[in-house]
């Protein structure tokens, strides 16, 4: 059984600046999660925009682990997608700071240690998130894409504010999606870029140039 670690007085929990920014917790009250699951969510309410960046950490032995959180905001909700690639116990970090402020450094803002029992699902990474991803955008699906998966005729669908045009790009190859209400969604056949360490990418453009697409999320195959 995994040992509790040892954290300074005042790490868990809320920060000086998590009210500040109107932060309340609304999924996980108390900073100390157990689960059964390696695959669980952390939800906080925000009343502002907030650009908003995470850290997890394995405190066996102090890897970052950070491409296993996916982080969106959808109606003031800010959603932490989180898989556990084994059992133990594991610090998660939330940094954030007002979306206009131009800041590069985001002060800590809460704190939680999960201690997973039981990692009894195969989890993959998430798509990295480019920095304009943060300003509000949402991903339906696919959450993940890996060579296990099915890549014949892989569902998108996505929320980008303000994007004119969003497409999706493997090895060179553009597949567009169509918007529909808030959303964009589409299919693509991604079976011919399987075992080829091929980067998806999802893309959109602002409308200013037609022709300039700005990266937001990125997939490894």
């Amino acid at each position: 059984m995994a040992q509790r670690p040892d954290l300074p007085v005042g790490y868990l929990g809320a920060q000086p600046k998590f009210a500040e920014l109107g932060l309340s917790a609304l999924s996980n009250i108390d900073s100390e999660i157990r689960t059964n699951d390696n695959q669980l969510e952390i939800k906080l309410k925000c009343k502002d925009n907030l650009k908003v960046t995470h850290q997890l950490i394995n405190t066996r032995d102090d890897k970052d682990l950070s491409e296993f959180v996916f982080t969106q905001t959808l109606h003031g909700t800010i959603t932490f997608i989180i898989n556990l690639p084994e059992s133990g116990y594991y610090k998660f970090q939330i940094f954030a700071l007002p979306a206009n402020d131009d800041s590069k450094s985001l002060p800590n803002v809460y704190n939680y240690l999960i201690n997973c029992v039981r990692a009894l699902h195969p989890v993959f990474p998430f798509p990295k998130q480019y920095a304009q991803w943060k300003d509000g955008c949402y991903l339906h699906e696919p959450l993940v894409l890996h060579k296990e998966a099915p890549l014949r005729n892989v569902f998108w669908k996505v929320i980008i504010p303000n994007a004119k045009a969003v497409a999706i790009v493997a090895d060179g190859e553009w597949f567009h999606l169509e918007k529909k209400g808030n959303h964009f969604e589409g299919n693509s056949n991604l079976e011919p870029f399987k075992n080829k360490d091929t980067k998806i990418t999802v893309n959109a453009n602002f409308g200013s140039d037609e022709s300039k697409y700005s990266t937001m999320l990125e997939y490894h195959l």
